[in-house]
């Protein structure tokens, strides 16, 4: 059923219809529409390939059919939205990161596969690429939160605490990633001690606006886009994250209510990354907006 055109939640939902993929719409039912994990499963498999891994620009800045790390763990997030990281599916994904892992068991951002696919100008491609935290700690985070236990899974685990663990100088997707890891990590003290440890770079090194009406004052970090700022709910996406305890009452409140108030007139959410291509950008922004929607339902806001 409809819903009516005067909420938060039925502006998002037009927005969506008028330009989301089917992914994305298959999403947004799920979610907010009673829809079913089925159909958002069946929507996803359009992404997938015979090696176990997704491609086809499921991540929208790496464009091309090829599988990529970067494409699976945004599969993976898919998957356990929907609560189905379960499987013989979970077992081809296992072979396919064994089979692009580098030497220290770790995925790459970026594997060499890419070349000749169009990608964003600031993704490099290169022969042998190292392990990254950034695509490594989404997935190994997610196969612990669905208790998935592969061979892939150990040595992922170690390299992703010498990386977390090592951090002095950071930005703020390479925080993101580290907080999907510590976030379902059994070690459960050691996770808290590095969230706590993680939360005060953060605030040393000003990568989050504390205060949205003061965030002119803030710089952005190296190589991202002017503007493209970071807030409290987007590292404390839901209450239970570790980054909560990072947050007092006051400026998890003042983020939630610039959250809503970033709510576009066509109903989307916008995109405060680099454009480097209008489809990007265009698929990209029904993915935020969902994602919007989500943080505010888990605080309680309502839509």
């Amino acid at each position: 059923m409809a819903l009516t055109r005067t909420t938060a939640l039925s502006r998002a939902e037009q927005f969506i219809w008028l330009t989301a993929r089917v992914l994305e719409q298959r999403r947004f039912e799920y979610h907010f529409l009673d829809g079913s994990a089925d159909a958002v499963d069946t929507a996803l498999d359009a992404y997938r390939n015979p090696d176990g891994g997704y491609g086809h620009a499921l991540e929208p800045d790496l464009r091309g059919p090829v599988s990529q790390p970067l494409h699976v763990a945004t599969a993976m997030r898919v998957l356990d939205s929907v609560g189905r990281c379960k499987g013989p599916r979970m077992e081809a994904v296992c072979r396919y990161l064994t089979g692009v892992s580098t030497r220290d068991g770790a995925l790459p951002a970026v594997h060499p596969s890419l070349r000749g696919y169009p990608a964003a100008p600031w993704i490099p491609v290169t022969d042998h690429p190292p392990g990254d935290l950034l695509t490594t700690g989404p997935v190994a985070g997610i196969l612990h939160r669905n208790d998935v236990w592969h061979a892939w899974l150990f040595r992922a685990t170690d390299f992703c605490w010498s990386a977390v663990e090592s951090i002095e100088r950071t930005h703020p997707y390479e925080v993101h990633a580290a907080l999907t890891f510590l976030s379902a990590v059994p070690d459960r003290a050691r996770a808290r001690a590095a969230a706590a440890r993680l939360g005060r770079l953060v605030r040393e090194q000003r990568l989050v606006v504390l205060d949205p009406d003061r965030e002119s004052e803030y710089e952005v970090a190296d190589g991202y886009a002017p503007g493209e700022y970071h807030y409290v709910t987007d590292y404390a996406r839901t209450p239970d994250s570790p980054a909560r305890q990072w947050f007092t009452d006051l400026e998890t409140e003042r983020a939630l209510d610039r959250l809503r108030e970033r709510q576009q007139k066509d109903g989307g959410w916008p995109v405060n990354w680099r454009e480097w291509a209008p489809t990007t950008h265009a698929e990209s922004r029904p993915y935020v907006t969902i994602e919007a929607l989500l943080t505010l339902r888990a605080y309680g806001r309502s839509l």
